[in-house]
C-alpha cells in the first residue's frame, strides 16, 4: 500500500495571474514509506523554476510522484483548455469544465496511471479565460522524469513522475525545469516555450522538412516491389520533388527483425532501396525500434533483452498497456541495457551504410517509455530507457532524417529531426477533420523542437472536391513534411496537380488568431498564406482583413481576386482553401 508523506514548501515571491497562483501554491512529496526524511528545495529566475529533491534520512526513499505546486484557482469553467499528452495519440482541448480528446484517451486506450479523479495533460497546459490572458504552464526539460498536471474542479497540480524510484540517503535529484507565464497573445508564449525548450535539448539539425511517397497509404502491410518500382516511376517523370520513397510496414518477416525482408519483397528488400538510389532518390524506411513479437528471432534469442514483468519474465505489453495494433502482443527492449544498445545501433548502422538509407520513420516508439517493467538498470526511470536507446539509434543512423511516430512527445526533446503531429490518415471527412486539428495545435513545434509531420497528404477515392481541398489547405498550414500516401501510377492528373501545389513544403507554421483554427497565417519571406477552414456542416462567408493591400489569388483553383485589402470568401461544409498574397 502506498502512503503519502507530505512536504510544504512556501515561496514568498508572487506571481500571480487572474484566478492562479502558481508560485505561493504548496507541494507535496509522496512517498512509499510513511515517515520519509526528504527536502525540497527551489530556486526562481523570473517565469523558471528548478526544483531539488534531496534524503535527509539515514534510509532509502521510494518516491512516487512529486507534486511541485497544488495550485487553488478561481479560474470559470467556460476557460479554454489545451494540453499535451505523453503519447503522440493523445491530447486535450475544449474547456476547464468540459475536456475534449482530441484522439486516444491515454487512460482508456493506454491505460497509463493517473489519479481517477483527475483530467491528466502531460508536458504542457494553456489556460484562456473569457477575455482574458492566456496561462502557460509547461515543464521546459525531460531528462528523467516525466511532467503531468492533474486537473480537477478549481485545482491544478503541477507533478513529476518519479515511478517509485529510490532516493539514497544523502542522495538529491535535479528535477525537470518548469515554466508558469501569461500574456495576450498565446502564439508568443508558445514561441518562448519552444526556445527554452531548445535551450535544454538543443535540437537536431536538418535544414528543410522533407517531402516524399510513403507506401502505407495505399498499399499496407502487403506491399511490394512492384508497387514501389511503380510509383517511383511516376515520381522520377512528374514530381521528382519527392525525394524520399519510403518502404512503410510490410517488408519484414516479423515484428523486430528488421534485418530480414519478408515474401513481399522476394527476400530482397535491398535490392528495391538500391533501385530508388539509382534513380537519384532516397531511400526510405518504416522501422519500430524498441518493440517485437513472440515469433521473431530478436525475441527467441535475446529474452533477457526485454522489460521484464514481477515475475522476471518478458513483460507482455496486454498486461499494462495497448498490445499493439499488428501482430501483438509486443514486447518492449529495455534501452537501459547496454546489450539492446548496442543491438539498436547495429541495426541502424547497417540500414544506412549497407542498405543506403537516408530517411528513417521509427514507429511505436511509445513502447520503448512503457511503464509497468522492470529495466535493468534499477536506478533507470522509463524516460531514460527510450532517450538511452534513441541516443543508440542516432549513433547507428548517422547523418539521416529520424522521424518520430507513436512516440513519448516530451521524452523525444533533442532525438529526432520531425515529429508525427497527428494520428493516421483515411480517407473519410471525419478523419480529415480531426487529423487536421490534431496537426494545427501542435504548430508551435514545428520548425522549432523540429518538423512536424502532418502525415501523408491522399488526394485518391471519391470524396469531395471541398473536401480534398480543406485536406490538402491544412498539410499547407502545418508547415511540416509532405510525403504523399496515394498509388501515383493511378492518381488522377487533377490531383497530381493539386499535390504539385504542395511542393516544395515551407518550413513554416500557421499561427491562428483562436481555438476556432477558421483563419491561419505563413509568414514567408516572398508571400504571405492565409489558410482559410470551414469545419462546419454548413455554407459559409469567411471575412479576411489582410494588414495592407496586396494581390490575392486562390492558390487551388487560380482565381486571381486583384489587388485587395479584405475579402469575404465563400466556402462550401468541409471546405478550406489557400490565399496567396504578393
Amino acid at each position: 500500500m502506498i502512503r503519502h508523506a507530505a512536504l510544504l514548501l512556501a515561496l514568498t515571491v508572487a506571481h500571480a495571474a487572474p484566478g492562479l497562483d502558481v508560485w505561493n501554491a504548496k507541494s507535496e512529496v509522496r512517498t512509499v514509506e510513511p515517515s520519509a526524511s526528504v527536502k525540497l528545495t527551489g530556486t526562481r529566475k523570473g517565469d523558471l523554476y528548478q526544483a531539488r529533491l534531496t534524503n535527509t534520512g539515514k534510509t532509502p526513499v521510494h518516491v512516487k510522484e512529486i507534486a511541485l505546486f497544488k495550485i487553488a484557482h478561481d479560474l470559470p469553467d467556460a476557460t479554454a483548455l489545451y494540453g499535451e499528452s505523453f503519447q503522440m495519440l493523445s491530447q486535450t482541448a475544449g474547456t476547464l469544465g468540459k475536456p475534449i480528446d482530441l484522439a486516444y484517451d491515454e487512460l482508456k486506450h493506454y491505460k497509463i496511471p493517473q489519479p481517477a479523479d483527475a483530467k491528466v495533460v502531460t508536458g504542457m497546459l494553456t489556460l484562456t479565460p473569457p477575455a482574458g490572458d492566456t496561462i502557460l504552464l509547461a515543464f521546459t526539460s525531460c531528462r528523467r522524469f516525466n511532467g503531468r498536471f492533474f486537473l480537477r474542479p478549481k485545482s491544478i497540480e503541477v507533478v513529476l513522475d518519479t515511478e517509485g524510484l529510490a532516493l539514497a540517503p544523502g542522495e538529491s535529484w535535479e528535477l525537470e525545469e518548469f515554466t508558469f507565464t501569461t500574456g495576450p497573445r498565446r502564439a508568443a508564449l508558445l514561441s518562448t516555450l519552444a526556445a527554452r525548450i531548445d535551450q535544454n535539448h538543443p535540437p537536431l539539425k536538418f535544414a528543410t522538412p522533407p517531402a516524399g511517397w510513403c507506401s502505407w497509404y495505399c498499399f499496407g502491410p502487403r506491399v511490394t516491389a512492384k508497387n514501389v518500382m511503380d510509383n517511383l516511376n511516376v515520381i522520377a517523370k512528374d514530381s521528382p520533388q519527392l525525394k524520399y520513397v519510403q518502404l512503410d510496414d510490410g517488408y519484414q518477416p516479423a515484428m523486430g527483425d528488421w534485418l530480414e525482408t519478408g515474401n513481399a519483397f522476394g527476400g530482397d528488400v535491398q535490392g528495391v532501396l538500391q533501385a530508388i538510389r539509382k534513380q537519384g532518390f532516397e531511400p526510405a524506411i518504416w522501422v519500430a525500434p524498441f518493440i517485437a513479437e513472440a515469433n521473431s528471432h530478436v525475441f527467441q534469442q535475446h529474452p533477457d533483452w526485454f522489460m521484464k514483468g514481477d515475475d522476471g519474465k518478458p513483460l507482455s505489453a496486454d498486461k499494462v498497456t495497448f498490445q499493439g495494433w499488428r501482430r501483438g502482443p509486443w514486447y518492449a527492449l529495455d534501452g537501459t541495457n547496454p546489450e539492446v544498445q548496442r543491438h539498436l545501433e547495429s541495426v541502424f548502422r547497417t540500414m544506412r551504410e549497407k542498405w543506403g538509407v537516408t530517411y528513417f520513420k521509427l514507429d511505436a516508439n511509445f513502447w520503448g517509455a512503457m511503464h509497468g517493467g522492470q529495466l535493468a538498470d534499477p536506478k533507470a526511470t522509463r524516460i531514460e530507457a527510450y532517450r538511452r536507446g534513441m541516443q543508440a539509434i542516432l549513433r547507428g543512423a548517422g547523418d539521416s532524417f529520424i522521424l518520430g511516430c507513436n512516440h513519448p512527445i516530451w521524452a523525444s526533446f533533442g532525438l529526432i529531426h520531425g515529429s508525427r503531429s497527428s494520428g493516421d490518415i483515411s480517407r473519410r471527412w471525419t478523419t480529415f477533420a480531426s487529423v487536421a486539428r490534431q496537426n494545427l495545435n501542435r504548430n508551435w513545434q514545428n520548425g522549432k523542437l523540429w518538423w512536424n509531420d502532418p502525415d501523408a497528404i491522399t488526394l485518391s477515392g471519391n470524396m469531395k472536391p471541398e473536401e480534398y481541398r480543406f485536406h490538402a489547405t491544412a498539410v499547407v498550414a502545418s508547415g511540416g513534411l509532405i510525403l504523399s500516401g496515394d498509388d501515383l501510377s493511378t492518381l488522377p492528373p487533377d490531383r497530381l496537380a493539386m499535390l504539385k501545389k504542395l511542393l516544395p513544403p515551407t518550413g513554416v507554421a500557421a499561427e491562428f488568431e483562436d481555438a476556432s483554427l477558421q483563419i491561419g497565417v505563413v509568414h514567408l519571406k516572398n508571400r504571405t498564406l492565409y489558410c482559410l477552414f470551414n469545419w462546419t456542416d454548413e455554407p459559409a462567408r469567411i471575412p479576411v482583413n489582410f494588414p495592407r493591400p496586396a494581390e490575392v489569388t486562390d492558390l487551388w483553383s487560380a482565381h486571381d481576386y486583384g489587388r485587395q485589402s479584405s475579402l469575404e470568401i465563400p466556402l462550401a461544409p468541409h471546405e478550406g482553401t489557400v490565399l496567396v498574397l504578393r
